[in-house]
């Protein structure tokens, strides 16, 4: 058996063979450069709708038609993967947001781009996001294999970190130099780019008959056996409380740059980059096996310290403070992140794994909720108090919910 003080070296060699494996490599830039695109346009969509409206709400109102369809179709998306075949939803997923990108870049080019327009496309291209969990992220471990399913998710959480830090990086320069018309057209070009790589994987799955009527049964079936789970349940609730209360400040970071701390669109996506910045290097500490401690603990423990630091920009009198301190509580989302698609990947069974992730992936899509409701605070709050009392109430939510569970 080997000592804990093993375990670092052999995942080093771990991450090095992964990026010897064609497919996984494949998947893994693909899905990289795609995410950073769809975190490019969620920003500059935010500076332009504020730019427009001045409204708080309204840029909530963008940020949310982007993520409500995970909500929505997040479980159908999970069920159907099980059936149909990944690679065809992981290519329609790249096509279809490029073509809506063409569109609004041809708008944006012409002078007709209008909010509703932007609202529109984001819930198209959103309604494709939906299927990320429960089927590119799920061909990453098959493609990584069961014995490497922890460095693999590991690294492919980082790099999610780094296109949630490059994304709206590139958003707010691209937004300040090239309009939306640039903007626009650099991400269809990225995501038809994705979509010709995505041709060459060689994916081999084992499918069922697609059968819709079949699909309510499906989801319901995996309710039945999250239940007799206190973990996937803790996976869920943690899960939902996050991304409806913490990561609902992604609606208000163009009002918390622009009006509170007085920056030029630039320096918004930094701040917006702050968080993901602190989350890639966690997550590549726990990739390289520098960072272990118990699944559960970083993964709920994870996403209190994301909360806590949330105060804490919520308060801060300086924009430097409040970047330095969404860097810190990225290290907490790493956890989380990292810890969400690994306990579901080796505590489910196979057979079940898609829908649970669709699952997951509903919970995720509560984050438009909160985005919304923190929109609603702002407008009578401002920023600073609605991602001090979301925060807060998630905080709270989270130590309801562990308890709770621990004691099952």
């Amino acid at each position: 058996m080997n000592s804990p003080e093993d375990a670092p070296t052999e995942r080093r060699p771990a991450v090095r063979e992964l990026l010897r494996e064609p497919d996984f490599l494949r998947l893994w830039l693909v899905g990289g450069f795609a995410n950073a695109m769809r975190w490019l346009e969620l920003l500059a969509s935010s500076l332009f709708a504020f730019e427009v409206t001045g409204s708080a709400l309204a840029v909530t109102g963008i940020v949310a038609a982007r993520q409500l369809p995970q909500l929505v179709f997040g479980a159908f998306a999970g069920a159907v993967s099980e059936a149909v075949d990944r690679k065809l939803i992981v290519m329609l997923a790249l096509l279809v947001p490029a073509t809506v990108s063409t569109v609004l870049a041809t708008l944006a080019t012409t002078g007709h781009l209008a909010l509703w327009h932007i609202a529109l496309g984001n819930l198209v291209a959103g309604t494709m996001w939906a299927t990320e969990m429960s089927t590119r992220r799920r061909m990453v471990g098959e493609a990584a294999g069961p014995h490497r399913i922890v460095p693999a998710i590991a690294l492919d959480s980082a790099t999610g970190a780094a296109t949630r830090m490059i994304g709206p990086l590139l958003g707010g320069f691209a937004f300040q130099w090239l309009g939306m018309q640039g903007a626009y057209t650099l991400t269809a070009l990225v995501q038809f780019a994705g979509a010709f790589a995505m041709a060459g994987l060689v994916h081999h799955q084992v499918t069922r008959r697609l059968a819709l009527a079949r699909i309510p049964t499906d989801i319901a079936d995996g309710l039945r056996f999250a239940r007799t789970k206190p973990l996937i349940l803790l996976v869920f609730g943690v899960t939902v409380v996050t991304n409806a209360f913490a990561f609902s400040y992604q609606g208000l970071v163009a009002p918390l740059g622009v009006a509170e701390f007085h920056v030029s669109p630039g320096l918004v996506g930094l701040l917006a980059a702050g968080e993901p910045l602190g989350a890639l290097l966690g997550g590549a500490l726990i990739a390289a096996g520098v960072l272990r401690m118990d699944r559960r603990l970083m993964f709920a423990g994870g996403a209190s310290l994301f909360m806590v630091m949330l105060l804490v920009v919520a308060l801060s009198p300086s924009y430097w403070l409040a970047l330095a301190v969404l860097i810190i509580g990225g290290f907490g989302t790493a956890g989380f992140g990292n810890m969400q698609s690994t306990l579901m990947l080796t505590e489910a069974p196979v057979e079940m794994r898609s829908r649970l992730m669709g699952i997951v992936t509903v919970g995720i899509g509560t984050g438009p909720l909160g985005v919304l409701a923190a929109g609603a605070i702002a407008a009578e709050l401002g920023p600073r108090g609605a991602v001090f009392g979301m925060a807060s109430l998630g905080l709270l939510a989270t130590l309801t919910l562990v308890l709770a569970l621990r004691r099952r």
